[in-house]
């Protein structure tokens, strides 16, 4: 027998929510949609089988999210626009996907979700798996978002945020094995704060072939200027200046960085070795480096910034990243410059910026995470990765080496190891065009929820 989705305490029963529940494979919006059929197929004269199919092109989406407790929740940002549509280049686009089930790690603390849920009448299931089989025992969906990001979940000694991630997707490969059956699945942020489950993620996609994306909003984010690297640029060094102080915020900064050197002359090669260093030591590495403190120098004339001005940072850390055909980055800390890329190329004799700057706050319709929805939708309807998934492995291996390498035999350094990486030889071609949002810039509208906040 089928189990009914967890109740919210003062839902109203109708006669659509009761038939949801007595055939829990239709959505609220299918139930109208069959009630209608027969009176639309009489007006236009077209089947109800034509309807149907018609209906369908709007792929199914389960999402499978840690916290939804407050407006700055990645859950609110993504799933909001997923529901009532994102502005994208220089115009609002309405949803082309239908979220009809979700599925809340922490869901006494996720009042907001509670809310929204009920007034967007979607179903609230007790567990990952009754979420994707909508409370049946087959995989019901056509797509899967995860969003593990923010909860109240411990940090470990090295500064890894224990966040679900894995466990989540972990429930959802089950039910695809169970099902004989994949769909796509988009993750949030980084993979897993753990290699080892990261590498299998990935992995997974790749043995029941299903399309994966994820990670940062930033790299399609608003860019200034509005250009993309070409394929095969010949990239020598680069450097992203951003907030890197922890795990949440230098992931941002090193999914941008990746997204820049991958489209060098060969492609991505893997990475090499990783090194992260802390405190006043930063400063004399720059100085040890010309090409950073070359790079660095011209983020801070680009953005009219007084001499002297990222050494006044009382967070100070860079994160040395060595690519295996010999290319240079770094991630190098720096606050109100939201986030600037910085590239030498062989045969420029000035370096190639991009900075992502401008975000609106975290209270507008329209924040920071607009591109992502439309690459979910796009990866939903098309059945293909809008960037090679390969990126989003790495830039999570880097990440978890950035909080390893501060750490040998237990104990803490700020000037970190030089930690060997060869697990991240990881080779690929980028083939994508440019992702990133452009045109006018959204209103700063509130959000659009279904009630009076």
């Amino acid at each position: 027998m089928a189990k009914k989705p967890t109740e919210i305490t003062g839902r109203a029963v109708d006669p659509f929510t009761a038939s949801m529940e007595s055939n829990p494979t239709l959505s609220r919006r299918e139930m109208i949609g069959v009630t209608g059929m027969s009176g639309l197929a009489a007006l236009t004269g077209i089947s109800a089988g034509a309807v149907a199919q018609t209906q369908q092109q709007r792929p199914r989406i389960a999402c499978l999210v840690s916290y939804w407790a407050f407006t700055r929740s990645h859950a609110d940002w993504i799933i909001c626009k997923l529901l009532d549509g994102y502005w994208w280049q220089g115009a609002h686009t309405p949803s082309r996907v239908d979220i009809v089930s979700v599925y809340i790690h922490q869901l006494e603390e996720s009042g907001l979700g509670q809310k929204v849920c009920k007034a967007k009448n979607i179903p609230i299931f007790k567990t990952v798996g009754e979420a994707l089989t909508l409370g049946g025992t087959e995989l019901a969906v056509d797509g899967v978002v995860i969003i593990g990001e923010h909860g109240n979940y411990p940090t470990d000694l090295k500064g890894h945020w224990l966040l679900p991630r894995w466990w989540i997707y972990n429930q959802v490969i089950r039910i695809f094995e169970q099902s004989k059956r994949s769909v796509p699945v988009f993750n949030d942020k980084h993979l897993s704060y753990n290699w080892d489950e990261a590498r299998w993620m990935f992995d997974k996609s790749r043995e029941l072939n299903f399309p994966l994306t994820g990670g940062s909003s930033i790299p399609s984010y608003f860019r200034k200027p509005e250009i993309e690297l070409d394929i095969d640029t010949p990239i020598k060094t680069s450097i992203v200046v951003g907030v890197a102080h922890d795990e949440g915020a230098i992931f941002h900064c090193i999914d941008t960085l990746q997204c820049f050197v991958e489209r060098r002359k060969g492609g991505e090669t893997g990475v090499k070795s990783v090194q992260n260093i802390r405190g006043p030591e930063t400063w004399k590495w720059v100085e040890r480096n010309p090409w950073a403190g070359k790079l660095l120098e011209a983020v801070r004339i680009s953005l009219d910034l007084k001499p002297g001005y990222f050494q006044e940072n009382r967070r100070p850390s860079v994160l040395i990243v060595e690519y295996n055909d010999g290319t240079k980055g770094a991630v190098i800390s720096g606050l109100e410059v939201g986030w600037t890329y910085a590239g030498e190329i062989e045969g420029r004799k000035e370096p190639v910026l991009v900075s992502m700057l401008g975000m609106p706050g975290p209270f507008s319709q329209y924040h920071a995470a607009n591109a992502l929805p439309h690459w979910i939708t796009e990866m939903m309807l098309t059945k293909k990765e809008p960037f090679n998934a390969e990126r989003l492995l790495l830039s999570t291996g880097i990440t978890n080496q950035f909080n390893e390498s501060n750490w040998d035999n237990g104990r803490y350094s700020a000037i970190g190891r030089r930690i060997e990486t060869p697990f991240l030889n990881i080779s690929y071609r980028s083939t994508r065009g440019p992702l990133f949002n452009k045109g006018e810039r959204p209103p700063n509208r509130p959000y659009i929820r279904g009630f009076d906040q």
